[in-house]
């Protein structure tokens, strides 16, 4: 009798392999919901806190990319995900006019502030986030780490860069005191510990990281630091594949008074206070 061959064999398992995962296929699978979101959302852990519950609520894989709202936006334009939960009103609304999404709906928020180290080498304490960012700019006194990375918080800095008088290119070359790494929020607020530096940071992440960090809130007042969270599904009409009933299903669940509700508890036990305030698709103005 001829003698089976491992290469056979080895071919009969992938194939009988493969004949397993296509009848996983067809007869039925965990539905899943992809999700593309901004860092400060993961890095608080806010969203390993409420996906059991959507999961279980819903039936289906809660599947979480996070990035920058920069890189997360243009997964929803590519149709790589379903929703995009983010931080940047006006990119959000270009967004959906443009027809990638079906609407901006805000179900949270909290405000950033700009950190540094306890004596404050720049004297900025107090100032408004504009005039700190001036006299930053002017003295070259402090270290500034950015985010760099096109996310929601990097576009607030640029924001307040313009609302201080300078082109966001100048102040990229402005000198060594001014730092780029292109991260995420997590290990920026670190990398700005290590060199004793200043950054902009959103209050939830940094109280979520502040037992590793000597970095202190030196400004936390001024009407531009207001940080709104929103949620988008993407539009079934530029993707058809989105599981745009799951997104919508996201949304509800988002604005829902029982996840409301733990939302705004969330961070209180650990930290003394809530990391969000909830909003429940109402626009927070100050």
């Amino acid at each position: 009798m001829k003698k089976t061959s491992t290469k056979t064999w080895v071919i009969a398992l992938a194939v009988m392999a493969l004949v397993v995962i296509i009848t996983v296929v067809v007869t039925g699978r965990t539905p899943a919901l992809k999700v593309a979101t901004t860092s400060s959302l993961y890095d608080t852990g806010l969203w390993e806190y409420l996906a059991p519950q959507f999961e279980q609520e819903y039936g289906a894989k809660l599947h979480i990319f996070y990035a920058g709202t920069g890189i997360a936006l243009e997964y929803g334009r590519r149709g790589d995900v379903d929703a995009v939960a983010i931080h940047d009103k006006a990119r959000e609304e270009q967004f959906v006019a443009a027809g990638y999404g079906i609407e901006r709906i805000p179900f949270a928020y909290n405000y950033f502030l700009i950190v540094g180290p306890p004596d404050d080498p720049a004297g900025i304490a107090g100032l408004s986030p504009q005039e700190a960012f001036r006299k930053l700019m002017e003295t070259g006194s402090g270290q500034f780490v950015s985010r760099g990375d096109d996310s929601g918080t990097h576009a607030k800095e640029k924001a307040i860069w313009r609302a201080a008088g300078f082109d966001y290119e100048a102040v990229q070359q402005a000198g060594a005191w001014y730092v780029e790494p292109g991260r995420g929020m997590g290990p920026t607020l670190l990398m700005a510990n290590q060199k004793n530096a200043y950054t902009l940071t959103d209050n939830g992440t940094f109280l979520a990281y502040k037992g590793d960090l000597d970095l202190v809130p030196v400004v936390e007042t001024g009407a531009m630091l207001l940080n709104v969270y929103s949620v988008v599904a993407i539009n079934p009409a530029r993707n058809s594949d989105s599981n745009v009933e799951m997104a919508n299903n996201l949304v509800r669940f988002l604005i829902s008074p029982e996840i409301q509700d733990l939302i705004g508890n969330y961070g209180v036990t650990e930290y003394g206070v809530p990391l969000f305030t909830p909003c429940a698709g109402r626009e927070p103005t100050e």
